[in-house]
């Protein structure tokens, strides 16, 4: 691969709604395209993994899932593999397993990552519509390390939050509809790059190692974050702010990651799953009561108590759930899974 200083690295990040746009914007890709492409969407752990034959179907240029390993060539376009990240390392693709961030493997803030500490300035990153942020803080460190930024304009997205957020992180350099997206890349492609900033951050390095699955200890999350009083959805440890990073996120001990956007929003799912089982309790408590009076009722007096100590169990739940709950609006926190 050239080592010239042209931006011939664009990293693409998107998620709902974004298969229309990938399929609009590789349509407008030429065959000569002066640059590699890369491409990480939000998707399942046990997908077949079909984006790159629909991609290939409308693309001049070849497009394939990315394989770790593989030297990164220019005119190809590379998709990420379900339940790994796209990082690009030096010369080469890793397919990492590291832990999930934004509650997703692939990621697009680890690929984003990746590539400003492998390219810096010869990157081009992308944000198309998606729900929640992932991608602000990826996108950041492109525009830290002199890459340019790019975003699909939030009025014409299928869902606005992730154009929307990078937008707030970060001062982009282009806003474009999808239709436009791909011209607006070609124009871009193989001009030439900015000089090289200061070298990338330890913090970048870490998070990018932690990505392509290195194992992070309380002394090197200490050199980037802060620990506070919120627990990792996924793990249950204690999150830690993570330094000087916009957005506002937050890391575990094991590696997890969440924006404090996709924070909330888990939060918020639990605490749904909550009312639902308070609810679900209250209507088994009100039934077995109904039940037992009925089996006094008619003598039945074995059966009756049989229903009043399943009264006292599921009661018992109930009061249990509704302490949660109240804890939960308490502190503006989910309950952990022991405090149910």
């Amino acid at each position: 691969m050239s080592s010239s200083a042209t931006k011939d690295i664009i990293a693409i990040g998107g998620s709902a709604g974004s298969g229309a746009v990938l399929r609009t914007l590789v349509a407008d890709l030429p065959a000569d395209l002066p640059a590699s492409v890369f491409v990480s969407t939000h998707i399942p752990a046990n997908s077949p993994g079909f984006l790159p034959e629909i991609l290939a179907a409308r693309s001049k240029l070849p497009v394939t899932q990315a394989l770790d390993g593989q030297p990164i060539e220019r005119g190809h376009v590379y998709i990420a593999a379900p339940d790994r990240h796209l990082l690009l390392m030096g010369e080469t693709i890793k397919c990492g397993a590291g832990p999930r961030e934004n509650m997703v493997r692939p990621s697009i803030d680890p690929m984003f990552r990746s590539a400003a500490l492998s390219f810096g300035p010869r990157v081009v990153g992308l944000v198309l519509t998606g729900m929640l942020n992932d991608g602000a803080s990826g996108l950041h460190a492109i525009k830290s390390n002199g890459g340019t930024t790019v975003v699909q304009h939030p009025l014409d997205a299928e869902a606005d939050q992730m154009p929307l957020a990078a937008l707030e992180a970060v001062e982009v350099d282009h806003v474009a509809s999808a239709a436009d997206l791909g011209r607006l890349l070609v124009g871009i492609a193989g001009s030439e790059a900015g000089p090289d900033p200061d070298q990338p951050s330890d913090a970048l390095r870490l998070e990018v190692e932690i990505a392509a699955g290195g194992r992070l200890g309380s002394a090197e999350l200490r050199n980037i974050a802060f620990p506070t009083t919120i627990t990792c959805p996924d793990c249950h440890g204690v999150l830690s702010e993570v330094n000087g990073s916009g957005p506002l996120r937050f890391r575990c001990q094991i590696g997890h990651a969440y924006t404090a956007d996709a924070l909330a929003a888990q939060i918020d799912e639990l605490d749904e799953a909550i009312r639902i089982a308070m609810r679900v309790m209250e209507e088994r408590l009100t039934l077995v009561e109904r039940m037992s009076r009925d089996a006094r009722d008619t003598g039945r007096t074995a059966v009756a108590e049989l229903y009043e100590a399943r009264a006292v169990e599921y009661r018992r739940y109930s009061d249990t759930l509704r302490q949660a709950a109240l804890t939960s609006l308490r502190h503006g926190r989910a309950p952990r899974f022991q405090d149910i």
